[in-house]
């Protein structure tokens, strides 16, 4: 059985940076696209980042709004991946998923089987 848990998060200011970790179990994560995805109160989720399997070249993609501010990298070793987020905005206020199994791109596409991990809230406020 596939798994995907989440850790960090947290509150900070504008300005700010947290970082969020996601580790894989059940599987490689080389194999599959992996990424993050979130969702602000009464919107609609998005992609934020994602990187190809590395059989499909490893690119790596961002939304608009957090390009030059997040960084998506990922420990082979570990089985984990990260979502580094720096210069945070109150607007990256959200709930924050980490995710397998999708068609990652800009924008990325959730699937019917796509596998989550149970969220992480961030929260940038003053």
């Amino acid at each position: 059985q596939v798994q995907l848990v989440e850790s960090g998060g947290g509150m900070v200011q504008p300005g700010g940076s947290l970082r969020l970790s996601c580790t894989v179990s059940g599987r490689f994560l080389d194999y599959y696209p992996i990424g993050w995805f979130r969702q602000a109160p009464g919107k609609e989720r998005e992609g934020v980042s994602c990187i190809e399997s590395k059989s499909n070249d490893g690119t790596t993609y961002y939304t608009n709004s957090v390009k030059g501010r997040f960084i998506l990298s990922r420990d082979s070793a570990k089985n984990t991946f990260y979502l580094q987020m720096d210069a945070l905005k109150p607007e990256d206020t959200a709930v924050y998923y980490c995710a397998s199994e999708f068609v990652c791109g800009s924008p990325s596409r959730v699937l019917p089987y796509t596998i989550w991990g149970q969220g992480a809230q961030v929260t940038v406020s003053s």
